[in-house]
């Protein structure tokens, strides 16, 4: 059966602020560069700049700023027939202050998320039995109905052939208690081909832990995340999962199969300016890979130089790196 589109993504959409002073911690900001976001939504526009035939599953409110989403996904080719508006809702927006090497203070604002609405019916109109690949995202699992319409969409994509591709995407404060989190990625996790996730993620969805989150003055303490890492890769790879990407950051990823091997992928040497997005583009690389029917070493390669185009950038989806920009990074650094 031809299939009319490659890949669809399936999650959370926002407008992301960063900052405009890079390096001032978040109390002395002065501006923000409007920008977008949402792990599914970065994906879906690092495939279209790779080439690839692309879709995008999330909603949007009746509002300014969906506009401002959907204008920018029409722009870079990412089709937006499987976005529907959910009036009464919000847009998302995030906010986030860039403070190098290593600390990217963020903030939500989901409450009556618009993504968090999608449901069924929405599943059944985005028609993926036209796609090879639906790429699902833990946090579209948080609440219901995006939860459902989920594990809906798995099914479907089974039935019909589709590979499935999970996000872990752990974020915290979008769980009523994080431990839910790895309960719900154990669930779905035998009904998917390939896990994404970086070491922390593969902790959390096995719920090793030292303390849980914490609110204080509004202000959401995330859970400090600590374990035995092969042990809940081992965990993790018991549900049946047949291939689990572990992203390692610099040091690129881990592939972990069914038959108990490892295979470690090198990543690329840049100087990081921000690593928000960079798992995001590392997805978007090994999709193209897993398109033109790479193997898995090979397409994390893809995925690598990926992530390293997009650390060295100041945003996520706007800064995606074209075809010819990857090819570029691995050329200088020994092809794939």
């Amino acid at each position: 059966m031809t299939k009319k589109y490659d890949v669809i993504t399936f999650g959370r959409s926002s407008i992301d602020l960063y900052s405009q002073n890079i390096g001032s911690s978040f109390n002395d900001i002065k501006g923000f560069d409007a920008f977008v976001g949402g792990s599914p939504l970065n994906i879906a526009v690092g495939c279209a700049r790779l080439g690839v035939k692309t879709s995008l599953l999330t909603a949007v409110g009746n509002d300014k700023v969906g506009e401002f989403i959907l204008n920018f996904l029409k722009t870079e080719g990412v089709n937006t027939q499987c976005i529907p508006v959910k009036n009464g809702t919000r847009s998302s927006a995030v906010v986030l202050g860039i403070e190098p090497p290593d600390k990217f203070p963020l903030v939500y604002y989901r409450d009556n998320a618009a993504d968090s609405q999608v449901d069924i019916d929405d599943v059944d109109r985005a028609k993926i039995p036209d796609y090879k690949v639906l790429l699902i995202n833990g946090t579209a699992m948080n609440i219901e109905p995006s939860r459902s319409a989920t594990f809906y969409a798995v099914e479907v994509a089974i039935k019909n052939g589709l590979d499935v591709v999970l996000d872990l995407d752990f974020r915290a404060d979008q769980w009523h208690d994080y431990r839910a989190f790895g309960v719900t990625m154990r669930a779905i996790l035998p009904k998917v081909k390939i896990a994404i996730g970086t070491e922390e993620e593969i902790l959390a969805a096995t719920m090793q832990h030292t303390t849980q989150v914490t609110i204080k003055d509004q202000q959401i303490s995330a859970p400090e995340i600590k374990g035995d890492v092969d042990a809940s890769i081992e965990r993790l790879m018991s549900t049946g999962i047949e291939t689990l990407i572990v992203k390692r950051g610099k040091e690129g990823a881990s592939i972990y199969q069914q038959q108990g091997s490892r295979q470690d992928v090198p990543g690329f040497p840049v100087e990081v300016l921000n690593v928000l997005g960079a798992g995001d583009a590392f997805a978007s690389g090994f999709l193209y890979g897993l398109l033109q029917k790479w193997d898995l070493y090979k397409s994390c390669r893809m995925g690598n130089a990926s992530g390293a185009h997009v650390v060295t950038q100041r945003g996520c989806a706007n800064f995606m790196p074209s075809l010819d920009q990857v090819q570029d990074i691995i050329e200088r650094n020994g092809g794939l």
